[in-house]
């Protein structure tokens, strides 16, 4: 007998479909998400085909994609059910935590359950903010455990954010009575010449990100009147000399682009009651040819001292775009290949 053209392909053997129930339609809803895009993305990063019928879930593909995809389901479910809402990243982390990695303690099921119980929440004047890796959540519990803790790894890894969000938090709760934030006034690798404006006009341009990061947490006339009270600072690296930072919440963003007379001037600004981040990333030092980076001096000559904490990020930790994550895994394999 032969085969007509209507007559559909035979699919592998592997190729099935699971169908998992959800009895809540409305958070159904709000788990596929607008136009199912939630769906969309899922499908688009697994490969499987994900169909809704009434309040089920059919996912159809090979079997490894899907229990990836039937286990973030189930996660971003229960997210739902704690009264937490699901956005693009939460299914992004929730993916990357279900992705096995070498020699990963944890398995699939592992993982995606510790994502999805977790309720590690900061509260800020806008909104709520969750660490979404594990890596991400032991960062957070160290810099409210310790008066000084590094974070190192990739850009996107939610070093900084996460920083400022516990800094925040902190400011709120009266914890600190002030907030820091400070970064080397150092160009990435261009000249861009004298720039115009008074001091504050001139320093600006660099401090951008640490003011993009208070923005997402503090209403605007709320942080410009912390500002103008000094409760609030931004300031490049250089202006911290000669000062004594006390009861406050001390950040330094782009350590690597600190020396080691600047780091070892600002780790010494410590005082009573406050708490200090140094953020950095170690691929990313844009100091002169033969100037040694402070960050890695401080990694070096810090490490195992009692009360400075140690966390490093991947690009599984990445909290952006997904291709930025893939980027940083393309340059590491380069990296290691012609290392």
């Amino acid at each position: 007998m032969g085969i007509s053209a209507l007559t559909p392909p035979t699919a592998p053997d592997d190729i099935v479909e699971t169908l998992i129930e959800f009895p809540d339609n409305r958070l159904l809803i709000d788990l596929c998400g607008e136009y199912d895009r939630n769906l969309a993305q899922i499908e688009h990063q697994t490969g499987v085909h994900v169909l809704r019928r009434g309040n089920r879930l059919a996912v159809i593909g090979d079997r490894d994609a899907r229990e990836l995809a039937s286990a973030v389901l189930r996660a971003l479910y229960a997210r739902l059910e704690a009264g937490r809402g699901v956005v693009a990243g939460d299914i992004d982390a929730a993916l990357r935590m279900g992705r096995p990695m070498p020699d990963a303690p944890l398995g699939l099921t592992d993982q995606i359950e510790m994502f999805s119980a977790s309720r590690y929440e900061l509260r800020t004047r806008k909104k709520p903010v969750e660490p979404r890796t594990e890596a991400q959540k032991a960062y957070v519990a160290n810099l409210f455990d310790n008066e000084l803790g590094f974070g190192i790894g990739p850009a996107g890894t939610g070093k900084t954010y996460l920083a400022v969000a516990v800094g925040v938090s902190m400011f709120i709760s009266g914890a600190v009575d002030k907030i820091i934030l400070s970064r080397p006034a150092v160009e990435a690798g261009e000249r861009l010449g004298f720039l115009p404006g008074d001091m504050k006009e001139k320093i600006d341009p660099y401090m951008q990100p640490l003011y993009d990061a208070l923005n997402d947490f503090l209403p605007q006339k709320q942080m410009q009147k912390l500002m103008e009270e000094k409760r609030i600072e931004i300031a490049p690296l250089a202006f911290m000399r000669g000062r004594t930072l006390s009861n406050a919440f001390v950040v330094l963003d782009e350590a690597q682009n600190a020396t080691t007379m600047q780091m070892k001037m600002f780790l010494t600004r410590l005082g009573e009651g406050s708490r200090m981040v140094i953020t950095g990333d170690r691929t990313q030092v844009d100091l002169p040819r033969g100037v040694a980076s402070g960050l890695a001096d401080a990694e070096r000559i810090l490490n195992g001292v009692k009360g400075v904490s140690f966390n490093y990020f991947t690009a599984k930790d990445v909290v952006r775009h997904p291709l930025v994550a893939r980027i940083i895994e393309a340059y590491e394999a380069h990296d290691g290949a012609s290392g």
